[in-house]
């Protein structure tokens, strides 16, 4: 089974910054498009950044310029660098993956906040 295992969540003050790390396992890695999703308490789960197999990348008009996808195919993860924070960026993280199935990581908070 796929197994996703992510990093790197926290605390931080608006204007901060933050890397997410997602490790894949059991997976050609480097066949799928990886994607981090968050979702903020009583609102839906939103896409917030796609890194393709050949590495171009998908964002958010809400991240984008702020947060940069990458992908290290090598080590089977996939990163998620987060600067200029601010406190609507405050979520629950997900990585995820489709292959047969939809797969995802356990969900890692991150809390932008003074």
């Amino acid at each position: 089974q796929v197994q996703l295992v992510e990093s790197g969540g926290g605390l931080v003050q608006p204007g901060g910054s933050l890397r997410l790390s997602c490790a894949a396992s059991e997976i050609i890695f480097s066949m799928y498009d990886m994607r981090w999703y968050r979702q903020a308490p009583g609102k839906p789960r939103e896409l917030v950044a796609t890194v393709k197999r050949d590495g171009s990348t998908v964002y958010a008009d809400s991240v984008k310029g702020r947060f940069t996808i990458s992908r290290d195919n090598a080590k089977n993860t996939v990163y998620l660098q987060m600067n200029s924070l601010k406190p609507e960026d405050t979520a629950v993280y997900y990585c995820n993956v489709k292959s047969t199935y939809y797969y995802w990581g356990q969900g890692i908070q991150v809390t932008v906040s003074s």
